[in-house]
């Protein structure tokens, strides 16, 4: 019976084939060394060696996208570039994320022969699915939590990121709940600092949102940012949950899918995860990882919210780039893990439309910091706002046009420009 494999697509530049360069890979990343050594039999290698599925040419280029490539004698000026599809038997390293991707990323990234190099998909085995239970919460469940329903849940970012104190933080948030908000997060720069102490801040925030929903009778979703060491995470968590809270947040990267994993472990809370650092990750065409392949990893530690950046945003990924983050995090995966995609940066209720005609689900999050908060009206009108811009969007009603029955949103129009 064939054995599971983990399969993992590249996208290669090189300057020798990329026949050679499929390769030097799957011998690197499995049995082979630069040289032959003792041991690596026949037999060895045909049950732990990686093997070369496919390889598709694609352009070739005059420069090398990475420095210190090296070139083979008599090189033509040319590097080649191609989708390279290898698998890696699973029995070599388990179904382990972190060892996972020693293997599938590792050293590859420095060998030589490669001036580019960037892994675009994963495909795993169930063997991941059993060991991995994904997020507890996701979409479904964060719409149960806050009762939002049929539309995208909207919400805000704690702005000035640092600097608020505790009666500062708790008067805006008490403001911003009042005025409907289903959704609050912390900024990624504020977990517990020395000068507002995680444990003052959710006793501050807690007991505004709770006299809010006194008021209301909702109380909105405050996602606390519980970044730290893995002794932290559960501190921190348990913290939150003793005060009634009902959703933390972490900045991924900074805890490693491994963290993920270990706070998802015990979490009675949908997890919030930030992706700050990511462009690090992606930001070259030509290195790193594609979001298609980080998002399923993220989704299997247990990632019930993931950012996905915004259309129109402040940041240099392309609209098509979000759209394909935003499908990501929903697309069919094993075990059915559905990941709620948090649409963020420079948004406003002029986003909305563009949003959804690009995705055509309202199974996002929505947030705008300065989209709601700085509208001239106030929050509570630019929470309004947001609304008005998805009714219009799914209703198919030109935004001005809409915008014209609703002062709110031909306010927000006024102030941050229409679309």
């Amino acid at each position: 019976m064939e054995q599971d494999r983990v399969t993992a697509v590249y996208l290669v530049e090189t300057a020798y084939s990329l026949e050679r360069a499929a390769a030097s890979i799957a011998g690197e990343q499995s049995t082979g060394t630069f040289t032959a050594v003792p041991g690596e039999t026949d037999a060895v290698k045909e049950r732990h060696g990686a093997r070369v599925e496919r390889i598709e040419p694609l352009e070739d280029t005059d420069t090398p996208s990475l420095p210190g490539a090296k070139t083979p004698p008599g090189h033509d000026g040319k590097y080649r570039r191609g989708r390279v599809t290898v698998s890696f038997p699973l029995h070599n390293f388990g179904p382990s994320i972190p060892n996972l991707m020693s293997a599938v990323a590792g050293n590859l990234y420095e060998l030589q022969e490669l001036s580019g190099l960037r892994l675009l998909d994963l495909e795993l085995p169930e063997a991941f699915t059993l060991r991995y239970p994904g997020p507890k919460f996701g979409i479904e469940g964060t719409r149960k939590l806050t009762g939002v329903y049929d539309r995208p849940i909207l919400g805000t970012i704690v702005k000035p990121s640092v600097g608020l104190s505790m009666g500062e933080l708790s008067a805006l948030v008490e403001k911003l709940a009042r005025a409907g908000m289903d959704f609050i997060k912390d900024d990624e720069l504020n977990a517990n600092p020395p000068y507002a102490p995680l444990a003052d801040k959710v006793k501050a925030v807690m007991a505004a949102v709770e006299r809010a929903a006194d008021a209301t009778g909702k109380k909105l979703m405050y996602a606390f940012n519980i970044t730290g060491d893995h002794d932290e995470l559960r501190q921190n968590h348990d913290l939150v949950v003793k005060a009634g809270g009902t959703c933390v947040m972490v900045s991924i990267l900074s805890i490693g899918l491994s963290g993920l994993t270990y706070l998802n472990q015990f979490s009675e809370v949908p997890i919030h995860g930030h992706r700050n650092q990511w462009g690090m990750l992606t930001r070259s065409p030509l290195l790193g990882i594609e979001f298609t392949a980080y998002q399923k990893l993220c989704r299997l530690a247990g990632a019930d919210h993931l950012h996905v950046n915004g259309l129109n945003s402040k940041f240099y990924e392309t609209n098509e780039s979000v759209v394909r983050s935003i499908a990501a995090c929903t697309a069919p995966l094993l075990g059915g893990y559905q990941t709620m995609p948090v649409v963020s940066s420079a948004q406003w209720a002029g986003t909305a439309p563009a949003t959804y005609a690009a995705t055509g689900t309202v199974d996002v999050m929505h947030l705008a910091g300065g989209g709601m908060l700085a509208h001239p009206d106030g929050p509570a009108a630019g929470f309004e706002s947001m609304k008005l811009g998805w009714e219009a969007a799914v209703q198919g009603i030109p935004l001005d046009v809409y915008a014209a029955q609703h002062p709110s949103l031909q306010r927000a129009i006024e102030k941050y420009g229409k679309g």
